[in-house]
């Protein structure tokens, strides 16, 4: 399994892109491997139509995507 450790965000704030320990992948590929178990700490889940990445919770913060370093 790969480690998120980084995101990239659009003007709005939207995660557009991942980076793992190993390389940078685009939103429909990242949801792919978190419905393929490649991901993480990381699923996928529907949401108003669309899917949607979501750091499995826990207690910290820290690990939240949309709290990941930007690239």
């Amino acid at each position: 399994m790969e480690k998120i450790i980084a995101v990239r965000k659009d003007s709005r704030g939207n995660i557009i892109a991942i980076k793992t320990e190993k390389n940078v992948y685009d939103y429909d590929t990242a949801i792919h491997m978190a419905k393929t178990g490649q991901l993480d700490h990381v699923d996928s889940f529907n949401r108003y139509g669309r899917d949607i990445l979501r750091s499995e919770p826990d207690k910290t913060k820290e690990n939240n995507l949309d709290n990941l370093p930007e690239f």
